[in-house]
């Protein structure tokens, strides 16, 4: 009616999976630099910007198991592109997880006004920069799945 298509968790997974990888990079450099120059209102935003991140992250993973299931139901499936990139997924969901983890202790540990450690706040770059390889890696994979022009060429026998 509206010109809205019609949303599968195939669709959801493919629109949304979007906002971590882009988010993460994004989000860190905005981190860096309020950190940087300083800015400790903006400085705590992003804090509280990767709590939410992260939340959003894991739910985003579980559309992935849904468009799986489904997918499953398609011809010319190939289970182990899935496995591939759902096994990538679970470790960047893992990374996701433990860059909220970080920056809710920043957050817990500056409570009051108190100046954030900056070993917690190198701890968070430093996980938010694995976690985003972590998750372009996840995304590499989830586009071998449909896009056979992205995935390496097989190895040539002489």
């Amino acid at each position: 009616m509206w010109g809205f298509p019609d949303v599968d968790w195939t669709h959801l997974h493919l629109a949304l999976n979007h906002v971590p990888v882009l988010g993460t990079p994004f989000l860190l450099g905005f981190f860096l630099w309020s950190w940087a120059r300083g800015q400790t209102v903006t400085l705590r935003f992003c804090l509280w910007l990767f709590v939410v991140l992260a939340a959003a992250s894991i739910a985003i993973k579980f559309t992935g198991d849904f468009s799986a299931e489904a997918l499953e139901k398609t011809p010319g499936f190939d289970k182990a592109l899935i496995e591939r990139h759902e096994q990538s997924a679970d470790q960047a969901t893992t990374g996701v997880f433990f860059m909220g983890i970080a920056a809710a202790v920043a957050l817990f540990f500056s409570r009051g006004g108190r100046p954030t450690p900056k070993w917690s706040l190198g701890l968070l770059a430093i996980l938010a920069l694995a976690t985003f390889l972590l998750m372009v890696r996840t995304a590499n994979f989830g586009g071998h799945i449909r896009h056979p022009e992205i995935r390496p060429a097989p190895a040539q026998t002489p």
